[in-house]
């Protein structure tokens, strides 16, 4: 299969884009290539696709269904209540209408962490998109559980011949307070012993920090440091309420952070220490969070809030730029994955996103990325394109209906247990 996208803007020059396979085979202008579908870029600019580093997708279930809540008691009281109800169908189309709200705003990988893997990869290979999927990992310090969801993991990672190379398994500890010493300890030998990236939620919010201090008379990074957990291959959510010692200790161990703007606003967690992070020289993703916090999963908007509330919160209009946010939510988290997408090259994945220039919000273009950050919404993209497949043309995703009526169809039988 052979794509070329003709006179597309790619920095700021006309040009085209000629897909073989699933890579770029060669950007110049004017190509003929016989045999290849064509597809006219007239009027858009081509930008890698939005790597959204750290969600929970099927909480499209909950958009607007627990808002305006303090997190333990929105979690205990409402979430969790929830969840225990949730079935693989009920994942599978949350998922799937997830999907869909990511490709229609340029996202093309999603770094996941909810309950019924097989749901959530189901949905993502039908969908055409890629994502790092965690099994929910909680043993709520019950030796039993433990032993289960330990069993749990290692049966899924030994099924995963069924899926293509567009799913990783990650494995994905929920939180220090929802995870046993042990079982974070089982997990990092399991993912240094298969290569696996490990996804949990760390330091979110100021009562975490204080209990973490009160349970082991240490701050969550000193206490996962003790336990050996911490290394290259742990990506860390949240990441708010960090002190100097625990900076040093996460570039000690390059750890990978991922901010989340928006669900730490809502919730009123705090505010990411950007600039120290900078400081050290970590590297830093962009996330949405699942929608029962955010209420959406669009990573250009995610954008604009991550850049505003630096400036704000350190009253720095120089404060985290529009190309450093940008690299945030495109490059670092394609790195962090092994995806050679981050920039559209030739020889790169075949993943990217056109944005149409006739879009009101990008007009006038005197600079396209200062536009995506703080002008656009995900309405601008025009084309979405994964693995040397077009899954969204001219804002249109095939089977876009079908998948509306299914979701609504699970919403309201779900309302109805």
């Amino acid at each position: 299969m052979s794509l070329l996208i003709t006179n597309v803007e790619l920095t700021n020059e006309k040009t085209d884009i000629y897909i073989e396979g699933n890579h770029i085979a060669r950007i110049a202008p004017h190509q003929n290539v016989p045999g290849a579908t064509l597809l006219d870029g007239s009027g858009t600019a081509a930008l890698p696709p939005f790597i959204n580093m750290h969600n929970h997708a099927a909480m499209t279930l909950m958009r607007g269904f627990a808002d305006d809540m303090v997190l333990q008691d929105w979690l205990q009281n409402k979430i969790w209540p929830f969840e225990a109800k949730l079935t693989e169908e009920d994942v599978y189309w949350g998922t799937k209408f997830a999907c869909l709200e990511m490709i229609k705003s340029g996202t093309t990988f999603f770094n996941d962490q909810y309950w019924f893997f097989d749901g959530i990869a189901r949905a993502v290979e039908e969908m055409g998109i890629r994502a790092g999927i965690a099994g929910a990992f909680l043993d709520l310090f019950d030796p039993a559980k433990a032993a289960e969801i330990h069993q749990n993991t290692i049966d899924q990672y030994n099924k995963m011949g069924r899926y293509s190379d567009r799913i990783q398994f990650v494995i994905g500890p929920h939180a220090i307070y929802t995870v046993s010493e042990e079982s974070l300890r089982w997990v990092k030998s399991f993912a240094d012993e298969h290569d696996l990236l490990i996804h949990i939620h760390i330091s979110e919010t100021q009562q975490e920090v204080d209990n973490c201090i009160k349970q082991h008379g240490m701050r969550p990074i000193e206490y996962l440091d003790s336990i050996g957990f911490l290394g290259t291959n742990v990506i860390a959510a949240h990441m708010i309420w960090l002190d100097e010692n625990e900076l040093a200790i996460l570039k000690k161990h390059e750890v990978k952070i991922v901010h989340n703007p928006a669900s730490n606003m809502k919730l009123s967690s705090g505010v990411l220490p950007a600039a120290k992070l900078k400081e050290y020289g970590l590297t830093v993703c962009l996330g949405t969070d699942g929608v029962a916090s955010n209420n959406n999963l669009d990573m250009i908007e995610e954008m604009k809030i991550a850049s505003l509330l630096q400036k704000v919160n350190t009253m720095d209009c120089l404060a985290l730029p529009a190309d450093e946010v940008f690299s945030w939510a495109t490059r670092n988290g394609a790195e962090v994955f092994g995806l050679d997408c981050g920039t559209v090259h030739e020889g790169g994945l075949a993943d990217l996103i056109l944005v149409d220039l006739n879009d009101i919000n990008l007009i006038p273009n005197h600079n396209l990325i200062s536009n995506m950050v703080y002008a656009a919404n995900g309405n601008c993209v025009h084309t979405t394109i994964c693995d040397g497949k077009v899954v969204m043309h001219n804002r249109v995703v095939p089977g876009e209906k079908e998948i509306i009526i299914g979701f609504r169809k699970t919403i309201k039988d779900l309302l109805s247990r």
